[in-house]
């Protein structure tokens, strides 16, 4: 983590009430030098059809140019390619959309900040695309419950079609406790409404962020902790008669658990 996201991290791990009013000038050369350091080689190119090797071929002037639209505002996030995967444990098939290649690289920068801000405020229940809280910590934790409390009841529950239906003016409601700068949402608002393309036609995004992006993880996650996770733990855990416990894993909450008695 640069200086300049560990001092925001700070400020927003002592000062949670705090609004950050600067932030899209972090959105700089160096940092999307990095990020496109960390994207990886041999990874599918959304509509614009351009790879890492190529965007290689001449950084220093392409990601100036990016640098200055972004400076200036002009900046336009390109409609993600959809495709289809297997399911793992499933003969269904799940769409994954593929951004375009500087997208990929604005969608990691900001999804750093993002995290950067919000880490501090998400709750230990949430577990998946968090620093240090990955599917092994989330089964730890699990199997400490399991060994230490007395479980009377598991539920396991998966929000189907999550990242296809979260609510855009919620979201942006969201984003807004934490951030001030309008050009910042304003990026992030282009993202969301960015469209979708599909066997050559364009279609609206009018709700959710397409699963494939690199800022979806946080934006989704930020999403469940305002609906689910600070629901559960100041509604159902106040009106149980004994204890509950929730793990969330990304959209999978899996399990919740309750000991009653």
């Amino acid at each position: 983590m640069s200086t300049a996201l560990a001092r925001i991290a700070e400020i927003a791990r002592t000062q949670p009430t705090s609004r950050f009013t600067s932030l899209a000038h972090l959105l700089d050369i160096e940092m999307l030098k990095q990020c496109h350091t960390e994207q990886k080689a041999k990874r599918a190119s959304g509509v614009d059809g351009v790879t890492k090797a190529e965007y290689d071929g001449n950084l220093e002037t392409n990601l100036g140019r990016l640098h200055e639209r972004l400076r200036s505002q002009a900046y336009r996030p390109q409609p993600v390619r959809r495709t289809y995967i297997p399911k793992p444990g499933s003969h269904k098939r799940r769409p994954l959309g593929i951004p375009a290649y500087e997208d990929k690289l604005v969608q990691s920068a900001v999804s750093k900040i993002l995290t950067a801000i919000f880490e501090a405020d998400f709750l230990d229940v949430s577990y998946g695309f968090r620093p240090q809280r990955g599917a092994h910590d989330a089964l730890k934790t699990l199997n400490h419950l399991f060994i230490t409390k007395k479980i009377n009841y598991v539920v396991d529950a998966d929000i189907m079609g999550f990242f296809d239906h979260m609510d855009h003016p919620w979201l942006m409601k969201f984003l807004a406790h934490r951030i001030a700068d309008k050009s910042l949402l304003r990026l992030i608002h282009r993202f969301l409404k960015a469209g979708i393309m599909e066997d050559g036609t364009w279609r609206e995004s009018g709700s959710g962020t397409p699963q494939g992006g690199l800022v979806s993880p946080i934006l989704g996650n930020l999403y469940l902790h305002h609906v689910l996770d600070l629901w559960f733990e100041k509604a159902v855990r106040t009106q149980c008669l004994g204890k509950a416990y929730m793990i969330r894993y990304a959209d999978d909450c899996a399990p919740r658990k309750f000991q009653v008695g």
